[in-house]
């Protein structure tokens, strides 16, 4: 699939490439990042970076299994990063990192919202899973505020560098932002006691 620019009264998502490189390094420094993302190897080298922008995200796209967009402000800056990874035909996981200078402003709130908007209505998904570490408030925040519901607690369902350690999962759901589903959905009865 050819990437895909998406807007926002504040933002613009965009495919990150070469001319990132930098910039997701800079970003990437940062102990929070490092230590929530556990994808991210530690130290984080300007190699990492170059792999990331010029092999991993045109990849993603290239195989229509991973849409890694660039979170840009209006004066070209990179507020954060954002990536929806394909875990079946109907489902995607979401994920989400947000630059330290830029953190506070709903950034990754307003970016999580028209990338699932754009995901459900453009790839015919009906599930956006999210994840984070049990402790990771800070993206639990953006999920909720994004629209997402906070499904419960999978224990022992991340490894970070090695650790086995709980996750906290959720999904938004086409209704929760008032579209249609592409597959017919039956929830399961609400049985009172």
């Amino acid at each position: 699939m050819e990437p895909v620019i998406l807007t926002t009264e504040r933002l613009l998502l965009r495919m990150v490439g070469p001319q990132d490189t930098d910039a997701v390094h800079a970003a990437a420094q940062d102990p929070d990042i490092q230590r929530w993302i556990s994808q991210f190897p530690s130290p984080y080298l300007p190699e990492h970076a170059r792999s990331f922008t010029e092999q991993v995200v045109p990849d993603g796209w290239a195989h229509d299994s991973m849409f890694t967009f660039g979170v840009f402000l209006a004066s070209g800056a990179l507020a954060g990063m954002l990536g929806l990874t394909m875990r079946s035909l109907a489902t995607a996981e979401v994920g989400f990192w947000a630059a330290k200078e830029h953190r506070g402003h709903g950034y990754l709130t307003e970016a999580t919202v028209a990338a699932c908007r754009w995901a459900l209505t453009e790839r015919s998904i009906d599930r956006v899973e999210w994840r984070a570490e049990v402790g990771n408030h800070a993206s639990r925040a953006v999920a909720v505020r994004s629209g997402f519901t906070v499904e419960g607690t999978l224990r022992s369902a991340v490894n970070n560098r090695g650790v086995r350690r709980d996750c906290w999962v959720g999904s938004l759901l086409p209704s929760d932002l008032g579209l249609p589903s592409a597959a017919p959905y039956l929830p399961a009865p609400v049985h009172r006691s």
